[in-house]
């Protein structure tokens, strides 16, 4: 296939048969199974390709709650989802004395929102994702080499030798992204790329996330409570913050961050990686055994403790940058998730961001016309940023806040002194910024919506698909009725 910006063929649609863009997704995280989930039940072909061999049970907790609920009842997987969590009412902000500071109450989300948060460990709502595409349709062990990006299709090659064609590239490849490097390089070269993306990713903390194996309530009896005992522990006059949560699993998902200074991130400087090996996660591992974690018994244990209760493949150390670069797309190549910017995991939004750009993206592949050119490819693209982008930065201050609120200078004093005294009525129109993004997939049946605070506007909802574009189908307003509310 001739790859080449400047030639396209002219299309005559009414001699063409129907055919939907193909779609290829580098990168098997939440954000690429969400988008391959969602373009499997609008159908439309598409092929996942991940460089890892396998999928490691890697990393802590995540949280979700309103801002996702909606895409997984759609989905038809929201009861697993709540099965496999644990509702989570508060976080709990610790001294090293092990007590409790103050708390950060998500008490009324399910009649604010339309429903409560929850707590699951990554392997877990990982596996759920990766149920939902069929097995033919990723394909492991794929490094990226190199890609084309032109007027007729892309083409990306594999380190193994092999090719593969299509008309729409996804990079869901996270922080050091192939596909963005691909893109960026030749847009540096044709002197469009801004400056600012070509600037390597900042990053102040580095941290070390483990899982334990199924513990106890004998040795740890936050264990056996029906909520999950989410804790956070500011350090006493030293650079670091860490935080346990209990699953339904019955394990402790743990991970502990220390914030940098000029020294010690020079040090981290050579590591730019998103996971390193299991050495340096032993290494970090031996500096913090002794701090102290509430297990909600009297027993006093430490990060040691669940240091010696985590297997060493559910562990490991890895660099926390953060960037939202300018450039999300051009021409038929386009990214999602921390290809495209990446959070402090402070604020917790890194994933349910990932899978709101999976939903706002298919729902305008979707909307689509069969054999859509690269003009048309770019102009969804182009609408797929103006939805997101905003929201993303939102996501990304957020972020900021809540890692400032666990450091040592004087500022995060400053923050966690305002949040302990934050008027409720602040801390609900805070609450409605950060939850009132509940968006939906437009191709598939609309969820009610019960939270009493109406959802925020979603444009790509009232995208038509070409089918429906051909038959002059017209698509309801971009909220659920039900929703309206206040």
């Amino acid at each position: 296939m001739e790859i080449n910006p400047a030639v396209t063929f002219k299309h005559d649609r009414s001699i063409m048969y129907a055919k939907r863009p193909k779609v290829l997704i580098v990168g098997a995280g939440l954000g690429g199974l969400t988008l391959g989930t969602l373009l499997h039940k609008a159908n439309i072909p598409f092929k996942i390709y991940e460089r890892a061999s396998e999928v490691k049970p890697i990393g802590l907790a995540m949280y979700f709650h309103g801002t996702t609920a909606n895409l997984f009842k759609q989905c038809g997987i929201y009861d697993e989802f709540v099965s496999s969590g644990k509702f989570v009412s508060a976080i709990n902000v610790c001294n090293e004395q092990r007590e409790i500071q103050y708390k950060i109450d998500f008490q009324g989300h399910n009649e604010l929102f339309g429903a409560n948060g929850y707590i699951i460990s990554r392997p877990k709502i990982y596996d759920l994702f990766a149920r939902q595409v069929p097995k033919e349709h990723i394909h492991f062990g794929k490094k990226v080499l190199s890609m084309e990006n032109g007027g007729n299709g892309v083409l990306i090659r594999f380190s193994d030798g092999t090719e593969a064609e299509g008309d729409i590239l996804v990079g869901a490849d996270g922080a050091y992204s192939a596909v963005r490097q691909c893109l960026y390089a030749k847009m540096k070269k044709a002197n469009t790329l801004p400056n600012f993306d070509s600037q390597p990713l900042p990053f102040s903390t580095v941290c070390l996330v483990g899982q334990t194996r199924v513990l106890t309530p004998d040795e740890f009896p936050d264990i056996a409570l029906e909520e999950c005992q989410f804790r956070n522990v500011v350090g006493d006059n030293r650079p670091y913050a860490w935080s346990t949560f209990t699953t339904k699993q019955g394990t402790v998902c743990w991970i502990c961050v220390q914030y940098l200074d000029d020294e010690s991130s020079k040090e981290n400087d050579a590591f730019r990686n998103s996971e390193w090996g299991p050495e340096a996660a032993a290494a970090m591992a031996a500096q913090v055994r002794d701090f102290p974690v509430v297990s909600g018994g009297n027993k006093k244990l430490t990060l040691g403790d669940l240091i010696d209760w985590t297997p060493k493949e559910f562990m490991s150390k890895a660099m926390q940058e953060e960037k939202v670069f300018k450039t999300w797309f051009d021409c038929r190549t386009v990214l999602i998730g921390d290809a495209c910017h990446k959070f402090n995991p402070a604020g917790g939004v890194g994933a349910s961001n990932a899978m709101h750009d999976a939903l706002v993206l298919a729902n305008l592949i979707n909307g689509l016309p069969f054999h859509p050119i690269a003009s048309e490819i770019e102009a969804a693209f182009m609408a797929y940023k103006r939805e997101r982008y905003h929201r993303v930065m939102d996501a990304y201050e957020s972020s900021k806040i809540f890692k400032a609120m666990a450091g040592q200078k004087t500022m995060a004093k400053v923050v966690r002194f305002c949040v302990k005294n934050m008027p409720q009525w602040v801390f609900h129109r805070v609450q409605i910024q950060t939850t009132g993004y509940r968006p939906q997939v437009a191709f598939l049946p609309l969820v009610e919506d019960t939270g009493r605070v109406r959802p925020a506007p979603q444009p790509s909802l009232s995208v038509m698909s070409p089918d429906d574009s051909k038959n002059n189908v017209e698509k309801v307003d971009s909220t659920p009725v039900a929703a309206a509310a206040i």
